[in-house]
């Protein structure tokens, strides 16, 4: 699903993406959108950010309520304080306008062969003090409150809690989870090691439980779930 409003532009992403064998409904405004998803299920969606009805970032935060694939944003605002919040605020990519068609068609295809071949988690759970990981259900449980994590998010908890207490380079993290090199700029992962924080009640200013090793990577500590 294609949700673009500028009509021009959205003809020559349907055109190209249709010779690649692409399959593409368009929306024109952000507020049909969710009503569009009762009825079709796309694979993937990709998402203006200047929208009528409803603008990008907003329908964002309300797509994981009605739609499980991956998000591409795609906008002329391309400062990095723009492309972060729409990656914490639920995107799986964002490009900036104008992209080139062959960039965006190896974007999608990243994106769904990431859907289609998740990490698998090994089958046992982890126990940290207060913290239980249980990779059948995806539940998350710090003391007597179940945390609510996107896939993405517990895709990296995992990474980092089945090997506690080791540096993991970000290298390693983008090869593992995006199946990409991480290119200096990037901040996919960063961005979800914020939520990670935020939503474990780990410290934002001095992070004590997912720890960044400066020139390194990041580190889970197995013991500072006691507290």
């Amino acid at each position: 699903m294609l949700v673009e409003d500028d009509i021009r532009l959205a003809n020559l992403i349907v055109d190209y993406l249709k010779s690649h064998d692409m399959h593409v409904e368009v929306e024109r405004r952000g507020d049909t959108v969710l009503t569009r998803l009762i009825s079709y299920k796309p694979d993937i969606i990709l998402l203006d950010i200047m929208l009528p009805g409803l603008d990008g970032l907003s329908l964002c935060e309300k797509l994981p309520d009605y739609f499980a694939g991956p998000i591409l944003l795609m906008s002329a605002l391309g400062s990095p304080e723009d492309q972060i919040k729409g990656l914490e605020l639920g995107a799986d990519d964002y490009v900036v306008k104008p992209v080139d068609p062959s960039l965006l068609v190896a974007r999608i295809n990243n994106l769904l062969r990431r859907q289609a071949q998740p990490s698998k988690p090994e089958s046992h759970c982890l126990s940290f003090g207060k913290l239980s990981i249980d990779p059948h259900t995806q539940a998350i449980r710090l003391g007597n409150t179940e945390v609510d994590l996107t896939s993405h998010e517990f895709e990296l908890l995992w990474l980092l809690a089945s090997q506690a207490g080791q540096v993991l380079s970000r290298q390693y993290i983008y090869q593992y989870l995006l199946n990409i090199d991480f290119d200096g700029k990037d901040r996919k992962i960063d961005v979800r090691i914020s939520r990670l924080r935020k939503k474990l009640g780990d410290s934002i200013e001095t992070p004590f439980r997912i720890k960044t090793v400066w020139g390194q990577g990041y580190l889970f500590a197995p013991e500072a779930w006691n507290n």
